[in-house]
């Protein structure tokens, strides 16, 4: 039986973590099994948190289930903080967990946690969504449901009739609506922000928020090779990652998992709206974040890199103040983009220009 990421990030902080072998199976290592029809058995550990409708202590964000797309068994969890300090509509953050594409959904514990801290700090109407799963559904199964998830508030902000009521214009700001994702969610909102580029009748995505996104290559990095072993991404857990969740036949460089080879939606990226980064050093993918950013700055985008020092994989799930850290980044990137700036990184303090600049290498 696998460990749990929670004990594995306990173990990397005390040093009490034991060495990851190449050799290791990777399914043991996530605690899966591959069925024999080709569906998985996901792990039971990690807990699932219901919605609370109603308020109540000590919930200080109220949530909600709300189907989307029955036929695939996708709904959108939405989330509103209890108590408002002010009478203006909040902006809406569409939201997209990470899990390789293979596993968690918008209950599991940790993700949903987040998504209430991130409702009350921002704070915004943060909308979960519960995207169908690799390897039953493989890519683009999970775009596909995120398209239906922006139409499904593109119809919200124009249809009185059947409007969800924590979705009403006194509540919800829809000239400020966000995509966000987590490591494959991250992988998600960049996909899907091209894709919604082309929506008829068009929906405006004001920006793409992307923490530590999940992207991968058939070349090696050096940031890769150099944490192979990680205790939270090692490299042969990667691979297995996208061997399921990539569309048969493909490798790692197909454009769903690698941004920087030519796909068949490349030369829109360029339209798209204003872009956050956030990245650690001690995660095995920041080489491929940050090539990816300057793959977004070379084609026009504004972009903001944030990359810290230290951190590892997944880490505001694990470390409040690294959770309190992004959400005020991404309050302050959607404030910025909300007051008219072209820019948004031209309005953040030197600091954060600083820390982009001393942390970016070349890869290898």
């Amino acid at each position: 039986m696998g460990a749990s990421l929670t004990e594995r990030y306990s173990e990397r902080e005390t040093g009490d973590s034991k060495e990851i072998s190449m050799a290791d199976d990777p399914y043991v290592f996530l605690d899966i099994v591959l069925n024999p029809d080709g569906s998985l058995t996901r792990p039971t550990s990690i807990p699932l948190s219901p919605p609370q409708p109603k308020p109540q202590q000590p919930y200080y964000v109220l949530s909600k289930d709300v189907p989307l797309n029955p036929s695939n068994n996708t709904s959108i969890r939405i989330l509103r903080p209890h108590f408002l300090t002010s009478t203006a509509p909040l902006p809406i953050i569409i939201y997209f967990h990470g899990g390789g594409f293979i596993y968690c959904n918008a209950a599991s514990a940790p993700y949903h946690v987040a998504c209430e801290h991130m409702s009350s700090l921002v704070p915004a109407i943060v909308l979960s969504v519960e995207y169908r799963l690799a390897p039953e559904h493989p890519l683009p199964a999970a775009y596909d449901d995120a398209i239906d998830a922006i139409r499904w508030v593109r119809d919200q902000s124009i249809s009185d009739l059947h409007r969800d009521t924590w979705m009403a214009p006194d509540l919800a700001d829809f000239s400020r609506c966000f995509l966000m994702g987590t490591s494959a969610g991250s992988n998600i909102v960049y996909h899907v922000a091209i894709r919604a580029l082309d929506l008829d009748p068009p929906f405006k995505i004001s920006g793409v928020i992307m923490n530590q996104p999940f992207f991968g290559g058939v070349q090696r990095t050096e940031s890769e090779l150099r944490m192979a072993q990680d205790q939270i991404v090692p490299l042969h857990v990667t691979d297995l990652m996208w061997r399921l969740a990539l569309p048969r036949g493909a490798d790692r460089d197909h454009e769903f998992c690698n941004p920087i080879t030519p796909g068949s939606h490349h030369d829109r990226v360029g339209s798209l709206p204003p872009c956050l980064v956030k990245g650690y050093s001690g995660d095995p993918l920041v080489d491929r974040q940050r090539t990816f950013v300057w793959m977004l700055e070379g084609r026009g985008v504004h972009v903001v890199g944030r990359f810290d020092e230290g951190g590892l994989h997944a880490v505001e799930l694990f470390d409040s103040q690294k959770a309190q850290d992004l959400f005020t980044d991404v309050r302050d990137f959607i404030s910025s983009v909300s007051n008219g700036h072209n820019n948004p990184s031209n309005e953040w303090d030197k600091a954060t220009t600083m820390t982009t600049a001393t942390t970016t290498t070349h890869m290898t």
